[in-house]
């Protein structure tokens, strides 16, 4: 059975953007254009009308969300007679390359620091974690990088660990797109925030589970919530080729650019090479590694053709 097909044996319930607005309930908007233009992936069209749309109700459900994980937390200590400090609400957002986490994650992060509490919200995503070029290089795993095995899935776990445990200052390395690579020695701090959203593309993976009934945690284990980015493969296939093609034109230009050798060819040669990345790379890690963990979400965000989100599915309770 297909749980994306409306059903009553479905584990969610579907909401159109129309319908998924009314949600919204007054939440108001507290970004301006500017700040969501800044705020964009490049080929992300997202603006004002999507975020009063979509996110608003978004971010008044993730509200309700937090608050009863704080009444629980309250309740649990007041059962085991305990005093331990709250830990963050852990908010994990997974898809494809080029479907438009990012861009969720950094909109969510700030329409939640403006709730009228001032929760401190902190973004990390899973790039910073990926092995190191001269890793991958000596392991062979330049052609799956972005696959499970070129993360270094037990830093992940450590880093999760720590804040979930209320560690202070707890670093997360740094990757830069531009050199394509971890940057050796810079980290950010990460300071027992109110809410941290962890944003990669397998952050909702699981692996098999042992015979002998060992714990073995997965990323997942560490979130208090979880959103699934979707669209249909076709459109995120032409949506990658697109954001390769003018980053051609601007930043593969820049000549320290991982990807300079790029703007040096013919677009007919920069288009096959695109396309053949994401038939070898990242269309193959969609549907052997992404995509089967979109049942695992809470809330699935689905775009359509146009980049913009048409359908919500909230998992009932």
């Amino acid at each position: 059975m297909d749980q994306m097909i409306p059903s009553k044996f479905s584990p969610y319930r579907f909401f159109s953007a129309e319908e998924w607005a009314t949600f919204r309930a007054g939440q108001p908007l507290t970004l301006t254009l500017d700040e969501v233009k800044r705020l964009r992936t490049m080929g992300d069209p997202v603006d004002l009308d999507e975020v009063a749309r979509i996110y608003l109700a978004v971010s008044r459900l993730l509200y309700a969300h937090v608050e009863a994980t704080q009444l629980l937390f309250r309740q649990r200590q007041k059962f085991l007679g305990s005093e331990t400090a709250k830990t963050p609400f852990i908010i994990g957002i997974a898809g494809s390359v080029a479907v438009g986490k990012s861009t969720t994650a950094r909109i969510l992060k700030e329409l939640l620091a403006r709730w009228p509490s001032s929760p401190k919200v902190d973004l990390v995503t899973t790039d910073g974690f990926l092995f190191p070029n001269a890793v991958l290089e000596a392991e062979g795993l330049m052609q799956r990088k972005g696959f499970p095995e070129s993360y270094d899935v037990g830093a992940i776990l450590r880093f999760l660990s720590d804040i979930k445990a209320g560690v202070r200052h707890v670093e997360a390395p740094v990757y830069s797109h531009f050199v394509y690579d971890v940057v050796a020695g810079r980290t950010l701090s990460v300071d027992q925030p109110d809410i941290l959203i962890f944003e990669g593309l397998n952050v909702l993976q699981v692996r098999d589970l042992p015979k002998d009934g060992k714990v073995i945690p997965f990323v997942s284990d560490f979130f208090d919530y979880s959103i699934y980015i979707d669209a249909e493969e076709e459109d995120i296939n032409r949506w990658y080729v697109e954001r390769f093609m003018r980053l051609r034109e601007t930043a593969f230009r820049e000549r320290d650019s991982f990807f300079h050798r790029y703007s040096k060819i013919g677009e007919a040669e920069a288009l096959e090479i695109a396309e053949g990345l994401w038939a070898d790379i990242n269309g193959r890690n969609l549907y052997e590694n992404i995509l089967p963990t979109r049942p695992r979400a809470d809330l699935i965000l689905r775009k359509g053709a146009e980049h913009r989100i048409e359908q919500v599915a909230l998992r009932k309770l």
